[in-house]
């Protein structure tokens, strides 16, 4: 029986299609949006969950039962911020770096503000401090936690000091000659009226502030989008007269948030026009944001609310509302 013939073997090709090796180059934090985004912060009590001056005078200063008892003062209004603040400030006799030392073992920043931050430089969105702080102090705690060159891209907007070599004399230089430390001559009215709408390429800048006390309320009430820490004062006065805001925990949520509202506002305005979440009170922070530096915040003869302004994370005490909070709320 003849054997059977088979058929020569087929040679099989792999047809699958390789896998590249392209990765993507596109960064995630990357916006890619063409409204220009500025940002303005308090510093103590929301980048650094502690208050730099609080830490001094507690550790080399008047000690935290004379501070506290100066605190009520400003509130009830028997002292001006200026004149308790010169006693406060007064009271340090500690060379400036080993005042810095206790600040440096105390002081807990935000986990996430560095990733905000980097975020922020990554699309160009300039982050500016302002504060009733000193000057030299926060820059040194930003060179600190931040590193030199990260922090220099943050303006900071507070008073100056002069601070003597061995520590004997803390002197903070106030912006204005008053007895608040603030020039009351010119109003943010006065500043509205002339503001510039545009910013340097023609588009309306989105402004967006971030605070934790009814001190920033002043500063706050200009602003596009409002960040209120949650379980403090800001929040709890935004609740009680139907402010609009954002609660936050971390500044991981502002970055997801203002993500948010920079998408949306691309895919309803273009980047053209108005914001889609827009204040006209936020043309202050709009004129102030077309200068090569951000100058100080001018503020009206202040209110009783506003005066809180002139001193940090006084009236920012942690408060748990009895009703649920209701976030983002719309006017």
């Amino acid at each position: 029986m003849p054997s059977a013939v088979l058929p020569p073997a087929i040679e099989t090709k792999d047809l699958s299609v390789p896998k590249t090796s392209y990765k993507p180059t596109q960064d995630p934090d990357k916006l890619n949006t063409k409204r220009k985004i500025i940002c303005f912060s308090d510093f103590d009590g929301t980048i650094f969950m502690q208050d730099t001056g609080h830490i001094l005078f507690d550790h080399h200063g008047c000690g935290s039962k004379r501070r506290e008892i100066l605190d009520e003062q400003i509130k009830s209004g028997e002292r001006s911020f200026r004149e308790v603040s010169e006693e406060m400030w007064g009271s340090l006799h500690v060379p400036f770096e080993d005042g810095f030392e206790v600040m440096e073992r105390t002081l807990e920043i935000d986990p996430d503000f560095q990733q905000f931050h980097k975020f922020c430089i990554a699309n160009a969105i300039p982050f500016n401090v302002i504060s009733a702080g000193l000057k030299p102090i926060l820059r040194k705690v930003l060179d600190t936690f931040l590193g030199e060159e990260e922090s220099s891209h943050i303006e900071i907007v507070a008073n100056d000091a002069d601070i003597s070599k061995d520590g004997s004399e803390w002197k903070p230089i106030w912006r204005h000659d008053t007895e608040l430390g603030h020039d009351k001559a010119l109003s943010i009215t006065e500043y509205r009226t002339q503001a510039k709408l545009e910013s340097d390429d023609g588009t309306i800048p989105l402004i967006v502030f971030i605070g934790d006390g009814v001190s920033d309320l002043p500063a706050a009430r200009q602003a596009d989008v409002l960040f209120a820490r949650r379980g403090l004062r800001l929040e709890e006065y935004c609740i009680e007269n139907k402010i609009a805001y954002i609660g936050f925990d971390t500044f991981a949520e502002i970055q997801r948030e203002v993500s948010k509202i920079a998408i949306e506002d691309e895919q309803m305005t273009g980047g053209s026009g108005t914001p889609s979440r827009f204040n006209p009170r936020a043309n202050l922070w709009r004129r102030l944001s077309s200068q090569a530096a951000v100058p100080a915040y001018i503020a009206a003869t202040p209110s009783k609310e506003e005066k809180i302004f002139l001193w940090p994370n006084a009236f920012s005490e942690l408060h748990t509302p009895s009703t649920s909070i209701a976030e983002n709320v719309v006017a």
